[in-house]
C-alpha cells in the first residue's frame, strides 16, 4: 500500500486506490469462506514513509473483519522508531495484533510463530529461532523474506526451502515476493507458499493479486491450499515480432477482443521490421490503448521502420527529407541508447507523415 506507481503516468492514483479496494476483498473473501483469521506476513506498506491517512484507512479496512488480523513487518515497513507501525489505529482496531517480537503466541486452536523484522536487509533466517516439535496444535510460522533458490542480489532473509518441516511447523505463510509460489517437500505436501501481493504492483508479475486460504484439520495433517483471486487490475504484457508486412494486425484484433479493457493495462514490446504498409497499424494500435485501456504503453526500439532495402527513403525527394530519413535510419537501427533508439524510431515514422501530407 503506498506505492507510487510512477510508470503508468496519469493513471498511478486509479492504481494506488484498487490496492484499497483489493484489501477490501481480501476481508470479503475471509469471510465468504469462514476463514477463522487474517495473516499478513510483512510489506503491507511501501514504506514508513507513507501518508499515515492511508495507514488509517488500512486500518480501518483490516478492523471490519470479524475475527483476529495477526501482521508481521517486512522489509519495507520494518520496524523502527516513527514506522508505521505506531500509528494509533492499531491500537483502537481491537481484532489486530502487530507482532514486534519472535515469540510463539498460543490460541485457542493453533501457535503462531511470528518473525517480524527490524532490519531493510539481513543474511540471517529470520526463522531460525522456530522450535514448533512439541506443539500439540497446529504450529503455524509468519515470515518474510527469501527462500532459497531464488534469484536474488541483495541480502533479503534467506529461507530454507524445507523451513516448514524443519522447524516443527505444520504452515509457514510467506511474504516478501509479490507472485503465488507453494513449496512442497518430497512427500508432495505443501507446508509453505508465498501468497503473493493481494493486488498486481507492476508489469511482470508472474501470479499475483491473490490470497491463500488455508485450512489445517488437526496437528500434523497437510494443509489444504486454494488460492482467492482478489486483485481487479489485469496488466499485461504483449511482445511480438515483426517478420513480414501486416502482420501487426493481429495485434489489433488481440486488443480488440479483450473482454474489461477499463481495467487493463498494457504493456507491448515491438522488435523487428516496420514494413511501410504497418504504419497504419501501428497508429491504430496506438489509439486503441489510449482510448480503450486503462493505460496502454508501446516499446518500439527493438522496431527498425524499413525494410532491408531503401525503398522508404528511397521515395522521399533528394536534399532535407532524405538526408534526415538516412540519419535517423542510422539511429533507429544501431544506436547502442535503447531511448535513442526508440525517439529515433518515432521521429523516422513522423517525418514520413509531414512528407505525405506536404504531397496531399
Amino acid at each position: 500500500m503506498g506505492m507510487r506507481a510512477e510508470s503508468v503516468g496519469r493513471m498511478a492514483e486509479r492504481v494506488r486506490a484498487e490496492r484499497l479496494a483489493a484489501a477490501q476483498r481480501v476481508v470479503q473473501a475471509a469471510a465468504d469462506h469462514h476463514a477463522g483469521m487474517l495473516l499478513l506476513t510483512g510489506d503491507v506498506f511501501e514504506d514508513n514513509a507513507v501518508d499515515r491517512l492511508l495507514v488509517r484507512k488500512v486500518g480501518e479496512i483490516l478492523s471490519r473483519f470479524s475475527g483476529p488480523v495477526y501482521i508481521i513487518p517486512g522489509n519495507h515497513d520494518l520496524l523502527t522508531p516513527g514506522s508505521v507501525w505506531e500509528h494509533s489505529i492499531w491500537r483502537e482496531a481491537g481484532n489486530i495484533t502487530i507482532f514486534t517480537k519472535s515469540e510463539a503466541l498460543e490460541l485457542d486452536t493453533c501457535v503462531l510463530f511470528p518473525c517480524p523484522l527490524r532490519e531493510k536487509y539481513s543474511s540471517k533466517d529470520p526463522t531460525a529461532w522456530i522450535n514448533a516439535q512439541d506443539a500439540t496444535k497446529p504450529a503455524i510460522g509468519l515470515a518474510h523474506g527469501n527462500v532459497e533458490g531464488i534469484p536474488s542480489g541483495e541480502l533479503d532473509y534467506p529461507i530454507p526451502r524445507d523451513a516448514a518441516t524443519r522447524r516443527g511447523l505444520d504452515y509457514l505463510a510467506l511474504g516478501h515476493w509479490h507472485s503465488f509460489a507453494r513449496y512442497d517437500d518430497p512427500s508432495g505436501q505443501c507446508r509453505m507458499a508465498y501468497s503473493g501481493t493481494h493486488e498486481t504492483t507492476k508489469f511482470g508479475e508472474r501470479d499475483s493479486g491473490n490470497a491463500i486460504l488455508v485450512e489445517i484439520a488437526g496437528r500434523g495433517a497437510p494443509p489444504a491450499l486454494t488460492p482467492i483471486r482478489t486483485g481487479g487490475l489485469d496488466w499485461r504484457t504483449i511482445e511480438h515480432s515483426v517478420d513480414q508486412p501486416s502482420s501487426l494486425e493481429s495485434l489489433v484484433q488481440q486488443l480488440t477482443g479483450v473482454a474489461q479493457p477499463g481495467s487493463t493495462l498494457v504493456r507491448m514490446h515491438l522488435e523487428g521490421i516496420l514494413f511501410p504498409e504497418d504504419r497504419d497499424a501501428l497508429k491504430r494500435l496506438e489509439e486503441i490503448l489510449a482510448a480503450r485501456f486503462l493505460f496502454g504503453a508501446i516499446e518500439a526500439a527493438g522496431l527498425t521502420p524499413a525494410p532491408n532495402g531503401e525503398g522508404w527513403i528511397e521515395s522521399l525527394p533528394a536534399g532535407t527529407f532524405r538526408d534526415a530519413a538516412q540519419k535517423l535510419r542510422a539511429l533507429a537501427s544501431q544506436s547502442p541508447d535503447a531511448v535513442q533508439r526508440e525517439v529515433a524510431t518515432q521521429s523516422l515514422l513522423q517525418l514520413f507523415d509531414i512528407y505525405e501530407r506536404s504531397r496531399a
